[in-house]
């Protein structure tokens, strides 16, 4: 079977229903797939933009807890990328209850719910892809490495140290790269052979057969003890039985370009991977023609700098307007962002349309979506006494939420 003619008998279900309560206060009026990044993208579309450049043309985005912004994005931006008339499409789905009258009990169980789908769309292959998780990803390499292997299951996968392995689901293999153990978020985990310290873990990415995902999750579905759930379920026991999974490992079988992949869990990674995109060099190049990322933006004028406004080091994207004087250093300016004159912001992720006062000063905060910061405030100067006010992370970031307003002679927040 020729890679093109196997690419056109794959279907995507990406999962984007999960409510992202590790990364609250950004999912508190939307789902995580949805959470802006990198100054003009949302998360979800890393993965729809993978598909679109391995060719994979008939998507389900799974849908569930907050969806509304999310199926507006999509519809913005992704809907009209696809011709109906050569079968192509991008649908969203939210839970159906034909099946189970529940809303998605886990991943596993939202698939199990749209069984339907398949059966109508009849593919050989699916692609189990997560809408929160920031990567680039050939999947086609994954599929012919997956019909090489004569593979009922692939797995992708990466090698992260050991300390960090307890958060994924850790596998053990043979010299073939055959799946011999899989745990999932294991206290203790297992390390590399020939690397003790560090683990081989699942990027949550799932390359089924068609019939040996159906078999699977009808059998996960009918039992009472299960969380219903690929990772903490369905592959265990696809192991136990000796079904045919397989790892591929990405920074073997793939180029360098393909070897960064992040679980924007917390709202310390979310924090982490926007201060990597400011390095000389980052581990995720967003300015690569090779392989660009899409996304939906609204017709916005360029950025201006007023006057002596200053900036070092800072992503800047259209429609941001920083006024004289101020100071923007070490930080992400989404679009639409307003800074005021003789404002400070310093190692800041301002998201989408945030408006910051004159002479306000902002150090180590990201603050969420159309949020209006007062003249002269001051936040992150003192984490311990933000948290009084706001969500602030171990690290000391400071997270300002949608949806709250400033006292005006006060330092106290009213949430609405």
């Amino acid at each position: 079977m020729s890679r093109l003619s196997a690419m056109e008998r794959t279907l995507a279900m990406v999962l984007a229903g999960g409510l992202g309560e590790r990364l609250y206060p950004l999912t508190k009026t939307k789902a995580k797939p949805a959470v802006a990044f990198g100054a003009i993208y949302r998360i979800i579309d890393f993965t729809l933009s993978n598909c679109l450049h391995s060719g994979v043309r008939r998507l389900f985005v799974l849908t569930q807890h907050k969806s509304l912004p999310l199926d507006r994005h999509l519809r913005l931006g992704w809907s009209n990328l696809f011709r109906a008339e050569l079968g192509e499409f991008l649908e969203s789905v939210p839970p159906q209850q034909r099946l189970v009258r529940e809303w998605y009990r886990g991943t596993a169980d939202a698939v199990f719910q749209n069984i339907d789908l398949l059966s109508h769309e009849r593919p050989q292959f699916v692609l189990i892809l997560s809408g929160d998780h920031v990567y680039r990803m050939d999947y086609r390499a994954m599929l012919d490495f997956h019909l090489t292997k004569g593979a009922e299951v692939t797995i992708a996968c990466t090698t992260v140290p050991r300390s960090e392995a307890s958060r994924f689901g850790v596998m053990e293999v043979d010299r073939n790269d055959r799946i011999i153990g899989f745990e999932e978020k294991p206290s203790n985990p297992k390390p590399l052979p020939d690397d003790p310290d560090h683990s081989l873990i699942s990027m949550g990415i799932y390359l089924f057969n068609t019939e040996t995902l159906v078999r699977a999750v009808i059998k996960d579905a009918k039992r009472r003890d299960s969380s219903h759930d690929f990772g903490k379920d369905v592959l265990p026991d696809l192991v136990r039985n000796h079904a045919r999974l397989f790892a591929f490992n990405i920074r073997r079988e793939l180029p360098p370009l393909f070897h960064y992949w992040q679980d924007i869990g917390t709202l310390d990674s979310y924090y982490q991977a926007h201060m990597e995109l400011l390095q000389p060099d980052p581990p995720l190049p967003l300015h690569q023609d090779e392989w660009a990322i899409r996304t939906y933006l609204p017709p916005l004028p360029p950025a201006v700098l007023r006057g002596r406004a200053r900036i070092r080091n800072v992503l800047l994207a259209p429609g941001c307007v920083v006024e004289e004087g101020a100071v923007v250093e070490d930080s992400v300016l989404s679009y639409g962002v307003h800074v005021g004159a003789g404002a400070t912001v310093t190692s800041c992720i301002l998201l989408p349309y945030v408006r910051v006062g004159t002479k306000a000063r902002l150090f180590r905060t990201i603050v969420d979506e159309e949020v209006t910061i007062p003249d002269g405030e001051v936040i992150g100067a003192d984490p311990e006494a933000e948290r009084r006010r706001f969500a602030v992370t171990e690290s000391g970031i400071v997270a300002v939420p949608a949806g709250v307003a400033f006292q005006p002679t006060s330092v106290q927040l009213k949430c609405l």
